[in-house]
C-alpha cells in the first residue's frame, strides 16, 4: 500500500507522461506535491522504485517509466461489495516519426542554416505535441543534465521559454546554443550544466528562443 504522497506522485508522473511524453522535473514534482525540498521527491521516487511502481531509465535525463498504477477503491451503494480496479497503464507508443535534422549546434551557425538538411526517425513517444526538429549536440557543456556530445536533442519549436527550461537560443542571430534559460534582472542568463563552464549573460534583444528541449536520442554503435 502506498502513502498518500507516494500515490499523488505516481499519479502526477503518469498524467504528465500521458500529456507530454516527458517526465516532470524534480522541481515540478516538488511544487506539485507541496514539498519543501527536492530531497523529499528523491525519497518518494526511491520508495516507488522499491515497490515496482516506476523505474528510472538509464542514460536519459529526468526519464521515468510507469510500471503499474496503484489500485483505486471505488465506493459502491450499500449492500454491494466495493470493487478494486487497477488503472490501466498506456502501452508505449511504437510509432516512428521523421523530423528535420538541422545539423550540429555549433558557434557561428544560425538554426536557419540547417533547414531541410536531412531527416531523423524518432519514436513518437519521445516528442509529445507540437512541431519538432532535431539537432546534434556538440561539446560537453550540458553533461550534468545527461546531455552528451553526439546526442540528438529533440526540440519543440517555440519562441517562449520559462525559467529553468532547457532551450535552443540563437544569440545575435549567429550562434546557436543549448542551455538552461533564466532571467536575471533585466538580463537573460544561459546556464550550462557543467561546472567547468560559466553562465552567459545577454540583453533580451540579443537572444531569440528557437525551441525547448523535449527529449534526447542517443545511438550506440
Amino acid at each position: 500500500m502506498l502513502t498518500r504522497k507516494q500515490h499523488e506522485l505516481v499519479c502526477f508522473i503518469n498524467d504528465r507522461l500521458n500529456e507530454t511524453g516527458v517526465s516532470p522535473s524534480f522541481e515540478e514534482m516538488k511544487d506539485a506535491l507541496d514539498l519543501k525540498s527536492k530531497s523529499g521527491v528523491h525519497r518518494l521516487i526511491s520508495a516507488l522504485e522499491e515497490r515496482a511502481f516506476i523505474r528510472r531509465l538509464p542514460n536519459r535525463a529526468r526519464a521515468l517509466e510507469i510500471l503499474r498504477m496503484p489500485e483505486r477503491t471505488e465506493k459502491k451503494p450499500a449492500g454491494r461489495a466495493a470493487k478494486s480496479t487497477v488503472a490501466p497503464v498506456p502501452s508505449p507508443a511504437n510509432d516512428v516519426i521523421e523530423i528535420p535534422l538541422h545539423g550540429r549546434i555549433a558557434a557561428g551557425m544560425p538554426i536557419e542554416a540547417f533547414e531541410g538538411s536531412s531527416m531523423l526517425a524518432v519514436p513518437a513517444a519521445l516528442l509529445g505535441p507540437g512541431d519538432h526538429y532535431a539537432l546534434e549536440v556538440a561539446g560537453d557543456s550540458m553533461v550534468e543534465a545527461g546531455i552528451l556530445d553526439g546526442d540528438y536533442a529533440l526540440v519543440r519549436r517555440t519562441e517562449v521559454a520559462h525559467d529553468g527550461e532547457i532551450v535552443v537560443a540563437l544569440i545575435e542571430d549567429s550562434e546557436a546554443t543549448l542551455k538552461y534559460f533564466r532571467r536575471e534582472g533585466a538580463m537573460v542568463r544561459l546556464d550550462p550544466a557543467n561546472r567547468a563552464y560559466d553562465p552567459q549573460r545577454y540583453a533580451p534583444q540579443q537572444v531569440r528562443i528557437q525551441g525547448k528541449l523535449s527529449g534526447i536520442l542517443r545511438r550506440y554503435d
